[in-house]
């Protein structure tokens, strides 16, 4: 910046020597220069688009100096069972507590628990399990003056002692009150007063694009602070959790676990929980549990000690273009059934397979995802209205939910409904005895699935249960259906035990 001005006085000098310019003009460049020389100095103020009013950027060290001491690291040392001949119980490995999600993308999203197993010596013959000690490193955050702390459940996952230590360099022994694995919540008390607390916001008041900060101790380096934005809000991840998780590009890395993400007024918004990654460490993307729910699961814990979420009774899957085409939907959006448990709340309510569910309560449902986070979150016992899609029309209908006993909605998966191509089925009634097998009084067994038929997963003996929604009887009622469609038809495949809606693409 101090070049740039010697320069320009250098060239006011060098006009007025030439007569280029006079005293007016002089002020006229100088006022030109103070604009540029504004625009180059770091605003105090910026408008997000022309016309907008200027907002102040957030002073993420104020936010850190009140808000930091709230903070807290979390240290745990646990037992767990490993086989003799696993590189774990030969070596002691790395982040023996972390715990890589299943699913097709399981190998990319990890809980970020700063973990390290412990070398043991292996006893007895190969594939014999022994204990091993492990600890692993955390983050929380203070939410009541009295001891009350927030943190993750896999942090705490197994662990025999708990330790919390808080900025001052005080050290308590934590006692677990609980935790939720679905949502991934737990609750700790130490026994101290008078503490510094955070402020919890409304995780329903965030905005895309908003400011964010978040303080915990990645790779135990306590009380790191970083900062970003929030990139999105209600992503559903592969890991049949209840959360809809807030997406942002904050650098969260092992030892993050747990952590709050504040806003720019410095209030806790969520709980940094999962990244996305490759190869282990930050990639750009990271995943906070809002606050909304994590305040929830806490009262619930405190004050009953346990967590109750609700069930609907229902499998669903994805509805894409194909199934949008199918079931003539406006546009891809919703939950479709693809199977409904006998005596749940949904078959007490008259859900079917076919059925896409669009709403509940008034709330959209844009991908299957969404379904299971809010059923999830709800209380057993509840009363839901569902909006829902049934062979081309809408249907309202109510449902009384029952206690889920922690087992979520299983969502299908993407793997298991891949594929598109052309109807080309060998098909033939069911006898007696394979309806009495399959549980059902309709459908057609498949003989032969060839070509695209097959390219969509359809298999010899899958039993085709329904086309486009509507229960399969005879195989003229296939043929006219598929005639009838322009773009595609959606076959409901029983499997085992297995329902699922594959998508055939007529071209």
């Amino acid at each position: 910046m101090t070049s740039t001005v010697s320069s320009n006085t250098r060239l006011v000098a060098a006009l007025l020597a030439a007569g280029a310019i006079g005293g007016a003009g002089v002020g006229a460049f100088n006022a030109m220069h103070t604009t540029a020389a504004a625009a180059i100095s770091p605003p105090a103020f910026v408008a997000a688009v022309p016309g907008a009013t200027p907002v102040a950027l957030p002073d993420f060290s104020q936010i850190t100096e009140r808000y930091g001491p709230s903070v807290v690291n979390i240290s745990v040392t646990g037992t767990t069972k490993v086989s003799n001949d696993s590189p774990l119980a030969q070596d002691g490995g790395d982040d023996a507590q972390d715990d890589p999600l299943n699913g097709p993308l399981g190998e990319l999203f990890r809980r970020f628990q700063q973990g390290q197993g412990h070398p043991g010596a292996g006893r007895g013959g190969p594939g014999a399990q022994q204990e091993m000690p492990t600890r692993g490193q955390g983050s929380g955050f203070i939410v009541s003056d009295d001891g009350i702390i927030l943190t993750n459940a896999h942090v705490v996952r197994g662990a025999k002692e708990v330790t919390v230590k808080l900025t001052d360099r005080r050290e308590f022994r934590a006692k677990v009150l609980g935790a939720d694995a679905k949502t991934d919540i737990a609750v700790l008390k130490i026994a101290a007063t008078n503490l510094p607390v955070a402020k919890l916001g409304k995780t329903s008041e965030l905005k895309v694009g908003e400011w964010v900060l978040a303080i915990g101790s990645p790779f135990g380096f306590e009380n790191t602070v970083t900062a970003g934005v929030v990139s999105a809000k209600g992503r559903s991840l592969p890991d049949d959790s209840a959360v809809p998780f807030i997406q942002t590009d904050v650098a969260i890395n092992p030892g993050n676990s747990g952590g709050p993400l504040f806003n720019a007024s410095g209030e806790v918004v969520g709980i940094n929980s999962q990244i996305y990654t490759r190869s282990g460490g930050y990639q750009g993307v990271s995943f906070a549990i809002p606050i909304d729910i994590a305040n929830k699961i806490k009262n619930q814990i405190v004050t009953t000690g346990k967590v109750e979420h609700a069930k609907l009774g229902v499998s669903v899957q994805e509805v894409n273009q194909a199934f949008a085409d199918s079931f003539k939907l406006d546009k891809p959006e919703g939950a479709l059934v693809s199977s409904v448990e006998k005596g749940s709340p949904a078959d007490k309510a008259g859900l079917m397979s076919g059925d896409v569910i669009r709403q509940v309560n008034g709330q959209p449902i844009v991908s299957s995802g969404d379904l299971p986070a809010v059923i999830g979150l709800a209380a057993p016992g509840d009363s839901v209205k569902l909006d829902v899609w049934r062979q081309g029309a809408p249907k309202e209908l109510t449902a009384r939910l029952a206690n889920a006993d922690d087992k979520a909605a299983q969502v299908a998966s993407k793997k298991e409904t891949a594929g598109q191509g052309k109807l080309g089925l060998a098909l033939r009634p069911l006898q007696p005895d394979e309806q009495q097998e399959a549980g059902t009084d309709s459908g057609l067994v498949v003989q032969q699935a060839s070509g695209p038929a097959a390219q969509a997963g359809v298999q010899a003996g899958d039993v085709l249960l329904s086309i486009n929604g509507i229960p399969v009887k005879n195989i003229e009622q296939v043929r006219a259906t598929v005639a009838k469609s322009q773009k595609s038809v959606a076959l409901l495949i029983l499997r085992g035990d297995t329902r699922i809606f594959v998508p055939i693409d007529l071209g």
